[in-house]
């Protein structure tokens, strides 16, 4: 396991990001949907902070984990595990399936492997 500064602070702005969304976006678009974009960049960026694994494996590990907690919600499993009233469980596990999450966690975890892909292969180019 290995620290890596650079996805931290990505981490750490992207965290700041959806606080502030959650806290003040009250519409249809921003919150729900470009929220959902840019939490699973936050997951990369923080799980890339600890993890030092290749931006293949965790983009798939990352939509992975987004989508079973998108499939925890369409069996309404925060309810089953009598969680429904906690603010944090419903801040982390959702509370509704919808298929529009789910095209925005695979159009966030797109966008990261475009990136990192142009990445590595801008520091190939440059080496």
């Amino acid at each position: 396991m290995t620290f890596n500064l650079k996805y931290f602070l990505w981490a750490t702005v992207l965290f700041i990001t959806e606080v502030f969304i959650a806290a003040f976006m009250h519409d249809d678009f921003i919150r729900p949907t470009f929220g959902d974009f840019l939490v699973v960049m936050l997951m990369y960026c923080g799980l890339k902070s600890f993890i030092k694994a290749g931006y293949r494996i965790m983009a798939i590990a990352v939509l992975f984990i987004a989508y079973i907690i998108e499939v925890t919600q369409y069996f309404h499993l925060i309810v089953h595990f009598g969680l429904q009233h906690s603010r944090p469980a419903q801040w982390i596990l959702g509370s509704g399936f919808s298929w529009g999450d789910m095209l925005a966690y695979t159009l966030g975890v797109g966008c990261i492997w475009l990136i990192e892909s142009r990445r590595k292969t801008t520091l190939v180019q440059a080496g």
